[in-house]
């Protein structure tokens, strides 16, 4: 069950190694990593990445940063 569960996420990690740069694979894997999660969390990705990065632009503070996390979504 928990090598299904996280098969997607070792897929897109192997694919962004053709990203064009070792930079792009990076940025790539780490971005699918980020929706994985949320994904996982039952959270929707882009609610959830829109709400964080609106909050980082704000100035959240950095000792703050897990209730950031998706597991604390607050739909």
């Amino acid at each position: 069950i928990v090598e299904r569960a996280i098969r997607p996420q070792a897929i897109v990690r192997k694919n962004s190694l053709f990203a064009g740069s070792a930079g792009g694979g990076r940025t790539w894997a780490t971005i699918a990593t980020l929706v994985q999660t949320a994904k996982m969390n039952n959270v929707d990705p882009l609610a959830w990445l829109t709400q964080t990065l609106e909050r980082i632009a704000a100035g959240w503070p950095a000792s703050d940063i897990e209730a950031l996390m998706p597991w604390n979504f607050q739909k």
